[in-house]
């Protein structure tokens, strides 16, 4: 190959821009062009294409969000929008295209490969570390870090006056930021979509807590599982606690990324970039235990990862 593009795509991450960093490095280094394509998918069809160099690249491995900017394209879900898109990378003489993004931007690079024939590799990308292959994907650390941050000082005033406070924090199909960040807070509670839960058995808990001597609580929802506000109504109206709710929201989002995240970023975005130009396609670059790997597309989009039960045992024992 003597040209490549690279994308981020899909909801924002921190350590997005370490991860473009690496492809672009990576890449020149072994004598290829790259072309960045702004605003995801969106900007390929609509060609908002600039060459990358080394200088492009330059001073942003510590920059949260993504210099190449992300958008959701409703254009690139139909045939004719995808279509668009190919023309634009053929003109522009792209023979591989690296896709940085959550499991929404690793279907959409799948299915291109598949209808256009060209080579695509994925990077995982995604604050809800919810992408099957590898154990983390980038931006998850980070985003559980800023959560933990702000918990940890809501816990100063939950002391100081007694009250239980009840967090929301990302996670609309999974709680794996809810359950991390719980545990590192030592949080009394938490409620996730992927488990059934009681509202009323945690009550429980709380009113026992207090009757032990503990004298506040956090309690960590996931977005899916329930509104904040709700739960700490709830939790008011059948406990007689005081109570407050706080949403982190995007706050998660944004960001200076972690260092795990941005050597995980690195490490993602030179394997997947080194693979594509060694004649592979159609993978997603992933790491398993400290061991980075390679898994297609059609597997890694094939499963469902799910929060291990294990932590939940734990945080229970710990929450007494």
């Amino acid at each position: 190959m003597k040209r490549i593009g690279v994308i981020t795509s899909g909801g924002d991450a921190p350590g997005m821009n370490a991860a473009l960093r690496a492809v672009v490095r990576s890449a020149l280094h072994r004598g290829v062009e790259v072309l960045g394509f702004h605003h995801g998918w969106r900007g390929v069809i609509s060609e908002e294409v600039t060459p990358l160099n080394t200088k492009s690249v330059g001073g942003i491995i510590n920059l949260g969000g993504t210099i190449l900017r992300s958008a959701r394209c409703r254009e690139f879900r139909e045939p004719e929008g995808r279509a668009q898109a190919m023309e634009v990378l053929r003109d522009n003489r792209v023979e591989g295209l690296v896709v940085i993004g959550g499991d929404g931007s690793l279907t959409g690079a799948k299915v291109l490969m598949e209808e256009h024939d060209i080579a695509v590799m994925g990077v995982p990308g995604s604050i809800d570390n919810d992408i099957a292959g590898t154990d983390y994907a980038i931006g998850f650390d980070t985003a559980v870090n800023t959560a933990r941050d702000a918990i940890d000082k809501v816990r100063d005033t939950a002391y100081s006056h007694d009250r239980v406070f009840v967090i929301e924090v990302m996670g609309r199909n999974n709680g794996f930021i809810a359950v991390d960040v719980a545990l590192a807070c030592g949080a009394e509670g938490v409620l996730i979509p992927e488990f059934p839960f009681s509202i009323a058995e945690i009550c429980e808990n709380l009113k026992e807590q207090r009757s032990k001597g503990k004298s506040s609580s956090i309690v960590v929802v996931a977005e899916g599982a329930g509104k904040g506000n709700e739960v700490c109504d709830f939790i008011v109206k059948n406990t007689g606690l005081e109570a407050r709710a706080v949403v982190l929201g995007h706050m998660q989002r944004g960001g200076s990324p972690s260092a795990f995240d941005r050597v995980l970023a690195l490490r993602l975005g030179a394997l997947a970039t080194n693979r594509l130009l060694s004649g592979y396609r159609g993978e997603m670059a992933g790491l398993v235990g400290n061991r980075l790997v390679t898994h297609p597309l059609s597997y890694v989009l094939s499963q469902t990862k799910t929060v291990d039960a294990e932590r939940l045992l734990l945080l229970g024992v710990m929450a007494q």
